[in-house]
């Protein structure tokens, strides 16, 4: 798509007067003078035609008019979606300072009113952030897009790109950082919430952190650089952004930032560990280092070891540890003694906590010496958390501008650290930052998408997820179930060290943007098939999940996704006795006895594994009480929607036929003519191939058209028809024996 049509359709239309005027940048630039095909031929025509004058017409009105309009334009924006958000901040602390001397903030009627008010307006002010974020985005492009057509046009006696970018470099407009005013958003949301939530005590008391032995279930997903404000926004109407200092809202916008973090991942010249992860082993371990910020700055350093034991259970263990201590203690010459007898010393509960941090060091330095670990890789990246405070059941966070850089000193020759350091010092000293455009090619990858990471402790109630639900399946993000920054890094920078890689690489090939009716579509399938599901194990418990089923009836792609969930809403044999089909993931048959009756059915296709031809070798089956096999069956209810995917298939296996036919039909043919008017074995072979060939065609049109018919009355039978295939086989094989058998006589007399 041109990017004149791209900018048309990305326009916000209270601001459309606003956006760079692209249209009249192309007719300054005369454009419509040159054309691909005599472009070469007039260069030097064109090229006089194009004056200083109207260099500077166009210079100026790039640079000067419709640069300083968009960034005027953004700038007055967000310094009224501020003001806007101060005024909010104002209500708010009028409302909180008029509660009660108890502490109780709970509203009357009146405040309900106002808090709506409030909440409504936050909302248009997250929406105006999303579209001046797009704003920025598009006009961005603009100006390059245009920039880049002056000077492949006009390039040979002017560049204007180099003076745009040193423009472009000085405006803000393009590179605002939005998280501050976000987090003062948040911060407003979490209060109204809190104020209204009836129930937060009860809340707050049952998800105290300290009870432990908690389980939650992961979900993790690729986020597209266009799509990043839009989930932050999304998520901070719900949650509140977790501040690792604690302050006001006022004071968060100056002061606070989404903490960097910096993950050191350990393993060895064979690269053990990444190997077990990547193969799921049994148990899988890996080691790291993680720290907040830059390293000069001395912040706290945490060594851990996580463990993903059978099942998916894990279990970790971390100690704190300072810098200098880190290379002694992984060349097994420093084992935190001093940390240890201080515990101790104090007596009481610090001396179980001395005690546990004893067991922690010995576990992970002896797992450190006994498998040769070194740092071999940094992932760096910027970390948004979300989080009620006090209430750990709903946590996501989103790692943005993630890289990953080697720790290596494989190459003897070239290490990327001292081979005495457990750490690159041309990064840590200066305070390197993302991109690290410093870092020598080959030894740093940047990952193209933010890493939303969101988790749920088991037993939370669906109604607080749906928010969750409706986010994930949405598409602004793309899931990658198994996505791990360690395996990630190394298999991108050390690909010439190992020899397996993981599946999720394959899609950075392929742009991760969707069409948002696209991915409802794909989401309303799955939930069919989800239904579909229900209904059969349901079936199996005697009970059906209706409410489960009215999702999947309600959506505006029923026509779509009903064909498949319709045919399983009889009660119908296989569901009273508990088959299932083959291809179920639910199939608890043992692999071996699986792949065995795949083989065979691949070799006697007669042994069908569907449900309606198990059923019918089983014969009639004696139902439950009180259950009766209906005499009109849901499926062959209302109008008649059948995929084109389905018509498709029917007429390719007729195609396939006739190919057949054909290719029979030439032989025959060729072998006619070629045996001469004495030789009657050949033309009494040839006119046996003719009438296979001519079988081989019928047999085609006739299941065809048998098919279409099954097709049209909704028949539940097998279309699979073994005879045809059969016939023609073996018929091709006597005619191959007879042919050869009487040739090899032929040569025996001859």
């Amino acid at each position: 798509m041109r990017f004149g049509k791209t900018l048309r359709n990305s326009i916000y239309e209270p601001w459309r007067s606003q956006y760079v005027d692209y249209a009249k940048l192309k007719r300054l630039l005369r454009e419509n003078e040159l054309h691909d095909g005599d472009a070469a031929s007039n260069s030097e025509d064109q090229a006089q035609q194009w004056t200083e004058e109207d260099e500077s017409v166009f210079v100026e009105e790039l640079l000067n008019v419709q640069l300083e309009k968009v960034n005027a334009f953004h700038a007055d924006t967000l310094k009224q979606l501020r003001e806007r958000a101060s005024e909010c901040e104002t209500k708010l602390e009028k409302l909180a300072g008029s509660a009660g001397a108890d502490g109780d903030h709970r509203p009357g009627e009146n405040h309900s009113e106002v808090f709506g008010s409030i909440e409504e307006e936050l909302d248009s002010i997250t929406k105006q952030i999303n579209e001046l974020e797009k704003y920025s985005r598009i006009n961005y492009t603009g100006f390059l897009k245009a920039a880049k057509k002056h000077d492949r046009r006009r390039g040979s006696q002017y560049r204007v790109r180099p003076l745009l970018q040193v423009r472009l470099a000085a405006l803000p407009f393009n590179v605002e950082n939005y998280s501050p005013l976000l987090h003062r958003l948040s911060s407003m949301y979490s209060f109204i919430r809190q104020t209204q939530d009836d129930d937060l005590e009860r809340i707050t008391s049952e998800t105290d952190p300290k009870n432990g032995g908690d389980t939650y279930k992961a979900h993790k997903f690729w986020v597209h650089p266009e799509n990043i404000l839009e989930v932050k926004t999304h998520i901070l109407r719900r949650l509140p952004v977790l501040v690792y200092n604690p302050q006001t809202s006022k004071v968060v916008e100056g002061s606070q930032l989404d903490p960097t973090i910096t993950s050191l991942y350990f393993d060895n010249e064979q690269f053990s560990l990444y190997t077990k992860k990547l193969a799921k082993a049994s148990e899988a371990s890996s080691v790291r280092l993680r720290w907040f910020g830059h390293l000069r700055d001395r912040p706290e350093i945490l060594f851990e070891k996580k463990t993903i034991h059978e099942e998916n259970d894990s279990s970790e263990i971390r100690f704190p540890i300072k810098a200098k201590y880190i290379q002694p203690f992984i060349a097994d010459e420093y084992k935190m003694e001093r940390s240890i007898r201080k515990l101790r010393d104090r007596g009481g509960r610090a001396f179980d906590a001395g005690s546990k941090l004893e067991t922690s060091v010995e576990a992970i330095q002896t797992f450190i010496t006994s498998n040769h670990l070194q740092p071999i890789l940094r992932a760096n990246y910027t970390r948004t958390a979300f989080q009620i405070p006090g209430d750990n059941r709903i946590r996501v966070s989103l790692d943005t501008d993630l890289a990953f850089v080697r720790e290596d000193t494989l190459d003897h020759d070239r290490p990327c650290r001292p081979s005495d350091d457990w750490h690159r010092n041309d990064i840590d000293k200066v305070g390197m930052e993302y991109p690290f455009s410093d870092i020598r090619k080959g030894e740093v990858a940047r990952f193209p998408y933010a890493i939303l990471e969101i988790k749920i402790k088991d037993g939370v109630a669906k109604k607080k997820t749906d928010w969750l639900d409706d986010l994930m399946s949405s598409h602004l993000v793309k899931e990658e179930p198994r996505f791990s920054k360690f395996v990630h890094g190394v298999a991108q920078l050390f690909d010439d060290h190992v020899n397996s890689f993981p599946f999720w690489l394959s899609d950075l090939e392929t742009d991760i943007r969707r069409d948002p009716e696209d991915a409802f579509r794909e989401e309303q399938e799955k939930k069919a098939q989800q239904v579909e599901d229900d209904m059969r194990v349901g079936s199996l418990l005697g009970s059906h999940p209706v409410g489960s089923f009215k999702v999947a009836i309600g959506s505006p792609v029923r026509k779509s996704v009903m064909a498949p969930t319709d045919r399983r809403l009889k009660l119908g044999v296989d569901d009273v006795t508990g088959e299932r089909d083959s291809d179920r993931k639910t199939d608890s048959t043992p692999v071996m006895t699986r792949g065995l009756t795949s083989g065979l059915r691949s070799f006697l296709p007669s042994f069908s594994n569907s449900t309606y031809a198990r059923a019918h070798r089983r014969g009639s089956v004696q139902l439950p009480s009180g259950v009766r096999e209906p005499g009109r069956l849901i499926k062959d209810t209302g109008e008649l929607h059948v995929e084109p995917k389905v018509w498709l298939a029917n007429e390719r296996t007729f195609i396939k036929w006739q190919h057949i036919a054909v290719l029979l039909s030439v032989l025959s043919l060729s072998l006619y003519n070629a045996a001469g008017k004495s030789d009657n074995t050949a033309r009494a072979l040839a006119i046996v191939y003719l009438v296979i060939a001519a079988f081989t065609g019928l047999w085609g049109l006739g299941m065809y058209h048998l098919r279409n018919c099954m097709i049209k009355a909704r028949s539940g039978k097998d279309f699979d028809n073994v005879v045809g295939p059969l016939v023609v086989c073996s018929s091709l094989v006597v005619a191959l024996c007879i042919n050869f058998g009487l040739r090899v006589g032929a040569n025996g007399h001859g």
